[in-house]
């Protein structure tokens, strides 16, 4: 009845139609009711504009009541605002009816526990997936009560707004991607007082404007917009609102690291020795940065359920991913794409001078990317046997998520891709010769592994 591989690392994802459907989510919703305790829990649901996520959440909530748990339903929402009805309102557990970033004939399912804490492999979802799989998961006798919360989006607006300060008016463009962040971020901002410039504002679960994901190819509209109004900066969010991508003021993309080491600048001088979180294939720049104003760098593994986790482990002030995911402590730990634009405005508010200014000051490493197709079958084995080999030579690694090289002229990350059949390789320097030098060595550790 449901196929096996829609269950991935961080979230269950398909095709609507081919690999899931309203039975696949009912049965969804019936295994997180009981993987949760059953009868007496209270979890919140919510769903991003994709056209099949209303009949999706709807046999969502019938599996979940049918497992005796009441539910909240807080409508269209960003994800980030869904796990914030969980943190705020103390629920049992949280289910979001999203395929994030990723085309609009895909759906899924974000799921979480108590304080928002993300159900993902090693986390979870290995139970959920048996239970979601056993032909005879009971239904309870009594079904759930189901509520709707229609105030959560101006509450969730009030307190994030709340927890910043802008202390000059800032000109901002937003492209949001006919997602969900066209319902708070505009709203955020005009409160702090800021000029806000939306684009793709019209909620449209086709994305007519452009994919759902914020790419250097995505946000051209953004970056010239930016330019062409001398903004101050742009933000472009992706479908569901929990990543945010930054363009400065001369229309340059900023990589999440980048962004990272700036916040890590705002935020440390205000908490010295304070930890900060970051995942393995950031820049250098985070680490130097952390450690230069004295605080405790934590290397995490790849992914928002393992960062999340991170930074609630070890209360750090922040945590940030170079795919442009960024956590904050007084959030929950939440990784939450309008926030981060807000706590980016403020910064900026205080410096006094052009983002461009801030981001030329940080170092410049060369870096270097590249995806090699693998199936899944064979992805774990080839990194495990890449980093046995480089074992043998003494060389100084980190596996925490793949494997990651350490060399005095810079590093490279070879790590199995957590959902598609990918080999991911990264690769920074201190020069350009260094780079090539590196990634020639990386790359051919891996093609040796690749299927012929």
């Amino acid at each position: 009845m449901i196929a096996e591989h829609i269950f991935r690392a961080y979230d269950i994802r398909g095709v609507y139609g081919v690999d899931l459907d309203e039975k696949v989510a009912r049965r969804v919703g019936l295994a997180l009711g009981h993987y949760l305790g059953g009868r007496g829990r209270k979890l919140a649901v919510g769903m991003d504009v994709r056209l099949s996520s209303p009949a999706l959440k709807k046999a969502l909530v019938d599996g979940l009541t049918s497992a005796g748990c009441d539910v909240v339903d807080v409508g269209l929402v960003p994800s980030p605002a869904l796990y914030y009805a969980v943190a705020s309102m103390k629920l049992d557990g949280g289910a979001m009816v999203t395929a994030s970033h990723n085309p609009p004939e895909w759906n899924g399912f974000k799921l979480c526990r108590k304080d928002a804490y993300i159900i993902a492999e090693g986390m979870g979802m290995e139970d959920l997936k048996a239970l979601a799989l056993k032909p005879d998961l009971p239904e309870s006798g009594v079904k759930g009560r189901v509520e709707e919360d229609p105030g959560l989006l101006d509450r969730y607006i009030e307190d994030m707004v709340s927890k910043v300060k802008v202390s000059r008016r800032l000109k901002v463009v937003l492209d949001v991607a006919n997602g969900c962040c066209s319902l708070t971020a505009p709203k955020m901002f005009e409160k702090l007082g800021c000029e806000v410039k939306v684009l793709n504002a019209e909620l449209d679960g086709r994305f007519p404007a452009h994919l759902p994901e914020p790419t250097e190819e995505t946000l051209a509209e953004l970056k010239s917009k930016v330019v062409e109004l001398g903004a101050d900066f742009g933000v472009g969010f992706d479908g569901d609102g929990d990543r945010a991508v930054f363009v400065d003021d001369k229309g340059r993309v900023l990589l999440g690291d980048v962004v990272t080491a700036l916040l890590v600048n705002h935020y440390l001088p205000r908490e010295p020795g304070a930890a900060v979180v970051f995942d393995v294939s950031c820049s250098s720049i985070v680490e130097e940065a952390v450690k230069r104003l004295g605080g405790k760098p934590i290397v995490s593994r790849v992914g928002h359920a393992y960062m999340m986790d991170a930074v609630m482990r070890n209360n750090a002030l922040l945590g940030g991913e170079r795919s442009s995911h960024l956590y904050f402590r007084e959030i929950w730990g939440i990784d939450d794409g309008a926030y981060a634009a807000l706590k980016v405005a403020e910064m900026l508010s205080e410096a006094h001078e052009p983002l461009s200014a801030l981001v030329d000051r940080l170092p410049r490493y060369p870096t270097k990317a590249k995806n090699y197709d693998c199936p899944d079958d064979v992805k774990f084995k080839a990194v495990a046997d890449i980093a046995q080999e480089l074992k043998s030579r003494g060389v100084r690694i980190i596996e925490v998520d793949g494997v990651k090289v350490l060399l005095d002229e810079g590093w490279f990350l070879i790590r199995p891709s957590n959902t598609q059949p990918l080999i991911k390789l990264t690769v920074e320097a201190k020069d350009e010769a260094s780079l090539a030098k590196l990634f020639e060595e990386a790359e051919s550790l891996i093609k040796a592994r690749l299927p012929r």
